[in-house]
């Protein structure tokens, strides 16, 4: 047995054994045996799939565990990078739950299946029959359901939450089983290596992705099948929304590569441009929500779309590329998408364990109600900040390094393909920028207005540090954040690999620089370059003023009195000029309601102002749908009324119209 075997194996049985634990264990360790349990099984992952990416495999297979092939696991490097994000973030998030679960979350369920999500998303990389993904995919989406409504007794929005996420996630799964199905039944048999040597016609092939990528693309939280994802994310607790948001998506990701490169070896097109086209549109879309939301973990699952579409938008330009023969610029594209996938589990890991130690430490998550969190929470306060720059696409930030090797390798495409590449390539580079400034926008009102100037509510008045294992947490997904924000070269090799298409990059230990175009990029000395011109600035504005006399002055205040929380920017105002900007598109709902005196009508005595954001995806796709079912459902009451006679009328009616079509069509 190969390394890679005893760490994968040790990571299942280490996740099985933490959860029957739980159950048995007493309340007050409950916490501790399940976070760590759950760390370990993440670390036996982890280095599972550093063993495969360091040119180690293994193998597995039980024939009668399930019917046709049975149940098999097989480990190649795509598999084990998904197997490395998704150790890592299980490391970061259950050493993290052990101080964040505490009251309900400290009860049995949650605890017990919280490892057992994590081995679910172990499995669902090195499954290797339709019948095992297809088991260890619901496997996830189960676990994840019961994790999503763990908070049901302190909130009503979980439950719909809930609904949202179980009817999605289903949906994705019968278009995912609808795929596989069609493909295996014109392959010799339902392994992937059966799959590979399926004869299918150029429509069924179409018919395979389609369905295939709008089953994967729902888990991703692709437009516009993402309605589930800004509502389960936040009502889930914490340390679950990041495995949800930093592991479970990638998954989407995963089979959306898997089949469309792997299994069908790659397709015309039209495929990748639809997949670019949906990336892209999520991308923009997912950054405007997020731009304009106020609470704080439903903005961080907005930025999970726009991550997701990013990615999306590399794996479509890959298949793009190689489409029409530039195998060295789809593996530059697909590695970028890889990397992007890692650096975003990072640093929405990061982000994601920060807003719950802010929801841990004030007891709310609005931003409007925040503020002055930095001297109460300063470890809080600098770990956001530090995920806030790694999320923000500038240097020194880890997506900056993706997004570069993204934007290389579209621009570089620009004569690769024909007219539709000459098209596509431009509004994708488009697309990238105008996120890239949304994203800044963002997180500049996340931190600022959620952690700076002073404190707006109850909560932020009151507010604690978290205690060090959710602090150790957070570090642990910071500090990789920033090994990969500074020294890419460490991973891209195994990037490279994984992305099965050559080498993206010569990767030095301080310069990457490319090798299907021409191109550099040297993270650190950038870095140090930034430091070095602010520690600068900084001295010689302090050498300036120090030759001043310095006298104390009171801020100028408009002669209104000393400046109040009132007075401040919240996350609503600061987001007021982007609504303008792009109103046509978010359609904001505004409702002034003035009340007067009961003496004159000329008085005011208050006035109430809101806005809502609406999702108008959202309200244009599936607002019709849910008020037909509605409808349909009304209509069923009138239906079945209960008498016996109209149901024996049903089928009498039912068995004659069969018998006549058979009549007719003989």
């Amino acid at each position: 047995m190969t390394a890679a075997a005893a760490s994968f194996a040790l990571a299942v049985a280490l996740g099985a054994l933490t959860s029957l634990s739980t159950v048995a264990a007493s309340r007050r360790v409950r916490p501790v045996v399940g976070g760590l349990g759950t760390a370990l099984a993440g670390a036996a992952g982890l280095a599972s799939g550093i063993a495969v990416l360091s040119g180690q495999s293994f193998s597995v297979s039980w024939q009668g565990l399930l019917p046709l092939s049975g149940v098999a696991f097989t480990a190649d490097p795509l598999a084990a990078l998904f197997l490395v994000a998704t150790g890592g973030v299980a490391i970061a998030a259950g050493i993290y739950g052990i101080g964040y679960a505490r009251d309900d979350l400290a009860s049995r369920p949650p605890q017990a299946v919280f490892p057992l999500f994590v081995v679910a998303m172990l499995l669902v990389p090195v499954a290797s029959t339709v019948g095992t993904l297809l088991v260890c995919w619901e496997l996830m989406a189960l676990a994840s359901l019961a994790l999503v409504l763990a908070e049901h007794r302190r909130r009503d929005e979980v439950a719909s939450a809930g609904r949202w996420y179980a009817v999605m996630t289903h949906l994705g799964f019968l278009a995912i089983l609808a795929g596989f199905a069609v493909l295996a039944a014109h392959a010799p048999a339902d392994s992937f290596d059966g799959l590979r040597q399926a004869h299918l016609s150029p429509h069924i092939r179409d018919l395979v992705f389609v369905l295939t990528l709008a089953g994967f693309s729902s888990k991703a939280g692709i437009l516009p099948l993402h309605a589930w994802l800004p509502r389960a994310h936040p009502e889930a607790p914490s340390h679950v929304s990041a495995l949800m948001s930093a592991a479970m998506v990638n998954l989407g990701v995963y089979g959306i590569v898997r089949t469309g490169f792997d299994l069908l070896g790659g397709g015309p097109r039209w495929w990748w441009l639809v997949t670019l086209t949906l990336g892209a549109l999520s991308a923009i879309h997912g950054m405007l929500q997020a731009a304009m939301g106020t609470d704080l973990k439903r903005l961080l699952g907005y930025s999970t779309t726009e991550n997701m579409g990013l990615v999306l938008v590399g794996v479509g330009a890959a298949g793009l590329f190689s489409s029409t023969g530039h195998r060295e610029l789809a593996g530059l594209a697909l590695a970028a998408a890889l990397f992007h996938v890692l650096g975003h589990a990072a640093f929405k890991t990061l982000l994601f364990l920060a807003a719950g130690s802010v929801l841990h430490g004030t007891g709310t998550r609005d931003l409007d109600a925040l503020g002055g969190l930095r001297r109460p929470m300063p470890w809080t306060t600098a770990l956001f900040g530090a995920g806030a720059l790694a999320a923000s696409a500038l240097p020194p930030g880890t997506a900056f390094v993706s997004e570069w090797l993204l934007l290389q390798a579209l621009v570089h495409g620009l004569p690769a393909g024909g007219a539709p590449t000459a098209i596509a390539m431009p509004l994708a580079v488009a697309s990238i920028a105008l996120t890239a400034g949304l994203a800044v926008a963002t997180f500049v009102k996340a931190f600022g207005v959620g952690f700076l100037a002073r404190p707006r509510g109850e909560g932020a008045v009151r507010a604690h540090e978290s205690p060090p294992t959710m602090l150790i947490g957070m570090g642990l997904a910071a500090a990789v954040a920033v090994v990969l924000a500074l020294v890419p070269s460490l991973v891209l090799p195994a990037v490279g690999r994984a992305a099965g298409l050559g080498d993206p990059a010569a990767a030095g230990l301080v310069t990457v620089r490319l090798t299907a175009v021409a191109g550099s990029l040297s993270p650190l000395l950038l870095t140090a370059g930034l430091l070095g011109a602010t520690v600068a600035l900084v001295a010689a504005l302090r050498a300036v003023g120090a030759r001043r006399a310095r006298q104390p002055a009171r801020l100028w205040d408009c002669g209104a009195g000393p400046l109040t929380a009132r007075m401040e920017y919240t996350a609503t105002s600061f987001a007021e000029p982007l609504q303008r900007v792009f109103d046509d598109v978010v359609r904001p709902e505004t409702d002034v309601d003035v009340s007067h005196y009961e003496e004159s009508a000329y008085l005011v005595s208050a006035v109430a102002y809101r806005r809502k954001v609406p999702d108008r995806i959202e309200r244009r796709f599936y607002r019709p749908v849910l008020d037909g079912v509605a409808r349909w459902g009304q209509a069923g009451r009138w239906l079945a009324n209960g008498s016996v006679h109209r149901y024996l009328g049903y089928g009498f009616y039912t068995v004659v119209a069969v018998l006549i079509v058979l009549a007719v069509t003989r």
